[in-house]
């Protein structure tokens, strides 16, 4: 694609009368430039890395042009190289992707989905309705990518990527015939734009508590950055559907975000609620064992839905998916049965079994909302004590911190503080800032909790103390197949799968299944 053609997609295109050279590839990362790339200089607030500064090391790769927010500095090799400078390099870089590979979500009915929890078995639950009513949908989010009905596990720590690999996904799923994607939004992604070039048909909101405060500094910030989704949900005149759907803000009504998100919404609202009034609803609801029970009712159908997933969580999860799902087009009967058949997120309430007396649990959950939730569905199922593992991550919301021991401390009979990702912080004192809102809510330290740095031997730890009857919870993790820490000052990633270390040390203490 011509370089004059790809900048006529940006929604404020720069003036430009310079070469108008080839384009083949578009990238932020100055060491994956190849010739015929557009380089894109990209910096976000708080971060130390800044794109600008790899200008230079771009153009002497090979980059065929240069796309920053300010004047850089250019070799003298690079003469003859065009330089254009935009507003804003964050957003442009989503809105040249998107140009490179055709405007895909042009060609999709797009659903996002945002929230502090539940977002992946949202999307998932979602993808997995799109997929039984033939949609053939893509999917991105923090477990996984999906194309044509193909998984791929995701193994970085990051749930929504950035923009040409976002673009390139929605562009892999058209290609694959398929009409329908679905992308997890944090609210990281939101801030930093990542999602430009994407128009919404369907925005997901699940629940907003207490998260990332380290990134957005306040919770006005944080919830600003989530309503940011509903923005995308407006039509782009230039660029049409080709996939027209109807569109729709789908919004928890029983969350405290309702409110502010209804005041945002540019489209029609769907409520869904468990409690409160709205269009989408489950009536009845019971738990038994791993399975929750309900009546469905919405503006598409009615129905009994038997979900083979534990918790009222997951079923307000469900709820939003059916209401993303229909106003995408699939029939409410699909909907209510891929939810039946749908057996979970791996690491999400995901048991261990081992043939031990008791219940291991691995879990997601790392807000203190999450944390709550997950054990207050546990202690409504456990006979004998309740015993978790947890953390909290290094150089993240520490505000967090110590109500997340407040949390434990008020639902566990026993808990063990340990390492999540650690990173360039100290991990002593992590679990210290937790320890003080447990020990403030009157838990003992030595009686009530321990201090086990490391997850392994904290498991560990957990599981001999375990007795039949009682549920061990490791929350954090889930599905991560890395702790993140330092050697030598220097951040790495350790190989970690808690699901595989929870049945070793099972193993070592004799049970084997």
């Amino acid at each position: 694609m011509r370089l004059t053609q790809l900048l006529s997609v940006l929604p404020e295109a720069p003036p430009y009368d310079g070469p108008d050279v080839e384009i083949t590839s578009i990238t932020y990362d100055s060491r994956r430039v190849q010739p015929g790339a557009l380089f894109v200089a990209i910096w976000h607030p708080g971060y130390s890395a800044d794109g600008h500064r790899f200008a230079g090391d771009a153009i002497r790769r090979g980059a065929s042009a240069v796309v920053v927010q300010r004047p850089v500095e250019v070799p003298p090799e690079g003469a003859g190289v065009p330089v254009i400078q935009v507003p804003h390099t964050p957003s442009a870089l989503g809105w040249l992707a998107a140009g490179l590979y055709g405007l895909p979500s042009s060609r999709l009915g797009l659903a996002g989905v945002t929230g502090t929890d539940g977002k992946t078995t949202t999307c998932t639950m979602l993808a997995a309705i799109l997929e039984a009513a033939g949609f053939r949908p893509g999917m991105v989010s923090t477990v996984a990518s999906q194309v044509a009905g193909k998984w791929r596990e995701n193994r970085a720590h990051t749930s929504t990527p950035e923009a040409p690999e976002i673009q390139a996904l929605l562009a892999e799923t058209v290609a694959a015939g398929g009409r329908r994607a679905v992308v997890e939004a944090t609210s990281h992604a939101l801030a930093q734009d990542r999602l430009a070039g994407c128009e919404l048909d369907v925005a997901v909101v699940t629940r907003v508590t207490h998260e990332h405060l380290d990134f957005h500094g306040t919770y006005e910030n944080y919830i600003a950055a989530k309503a940011r989704l509903l923005d995308l949900l407006r039509p782009d005149p230039r660029h049409p559907k080709t996939e027209p759907v109807a569109k729709a803000a789908i919004l928890n009504a029983d969350d405290s975000s309702f409110g502010y998100m209804a005041a945002r919404a540019p489209v029609p609202i769907v409520r869904y609620a468990v409690r409160g009034e709205a269009e989408v609803k489950a009536l009845g609801l019971e738990e038994e064992a791993w399975e929750t029970r309900c009546r469905l009712v919405s503006p598409w159908g009615e129905g009994a839905l038997r979900l083979p997933l534990p918790g009222s969580f997951n079923v307000y999860n469900a709820l939003a998916a059916l209401a993303a799902a229909c106003t995408l087009g699939a029939p409410f009967e699909v909907a209510r049965d891929a939810l039946a058949a749908f057996r979970g997120v791996p690491g999400r309430m995901q048991r261990i079994d081992a043939g031990q007396p008791f219940t291991v649990i691995v879990d997601f959950a790392h807000t203190p909302d999450a944390l709550a939730q997950v054990l207050q569905h546990l202690r409504r199922r456990t006979s004998g004590r309740l015993i978790c593992v947890f953390g909290s991550a290094g150089e993240r919301d520490r505000a967090k911190r110590p109500m997340q021991g407040r949390v434990a401390a008020e639902l566990c009979d026993y808990f063990v503080l340990t390492d999540e990702d650690p990173r360039l912080e100290d991990r002593e004192q992590i679990i210290d800032e937790i320890a003080r809102g447990a020990l403030a809510a009157g838990a003992i330290e030595g009686h009530n909790f321990a201090r086990v740095p490391d997850r392994r031997a904290a498991i560990a730890a957990a599981l001999r103390r375990a007795q039949p009857g009682d549920t061990v919870l490791l929350a954090g993790k889930g599905h991560e197949r890395s702790i993140i820490g330092a050697v030598d000052g220097r951040l790495q990633a350790f190989p970690w799968d808690e699901r595989a270390v929870a049945l070793e040390e099972l193993r070592k203490l004799g049970y084997s299944g």
